[in-house]
């Protein structure tokens, strides 16, 4: 069995790690891996005048907030990790930018996996009363089997 377990930082998605955590423990689990997905919320303004020097210092704020993000993520699944290896479980780990629910998808049917963990709930800019936008949206497209963890 393949486990894609997705992770942001939310408390949601730390009880899906442990959930996760507990199952690859008690299971034949082949394969474990750690996925985060981070929107760019900040995007280089090029209408901003017509010189090179403003647009060239809007892509670098661009490419350097994008840095930090990818960073935070890195470091929210090298911390998820933890977890897993404590049980003699060693993930891989994915960070990855775009939007999160398609790149679930996307990484859970392209790499096989058998089932997807996730938080009922993440850190994303407007949550839903009962089920996040994301996992709401993994649930409907995706051939792959899902726990929803609250």
């Amino acid at each position: 069995m393949k486990l894609l377990v997705c992770v942001d930082g939310s408390a949601q998605s730390l009880r899906a790690v442990e959930k996760a955590v507990e199952i690859a423990s008690g299971c034949q689990i082949d394969e474990v891996a750690l996925i985060g997905v981070y929107e760019s919320l900040i995007s280089p303004d090029v209408s901003q005048g017509d010189d090179g020097e403003t647009i060239l210092f809007e892509v670098e704020k661009y490419k350097a907030l994008n840095g930090q993000l990818q960073k935070n993520f890195k470091q929210q699944l090298d911390l998820a990790s933890t977890s897993f290896k404590s049980k003699g479980i060693e993930p891989e780990i994915f960070v990855e930018e775009g939007h999160p629910a398609h790149n679930i998808i996307q990484s859970a049917e392209k790499g096989h996996f058998d089932m997807i963990i996730m938080g009922s709930r993440g850190k994303g800019n407007l949550e839903k009363m009962l089920l996040g936008s994301v996992s709401n949206a993994v649930i409907q497209e995706t051939s792959v089997s899902v726990l929803i963890v609250k």
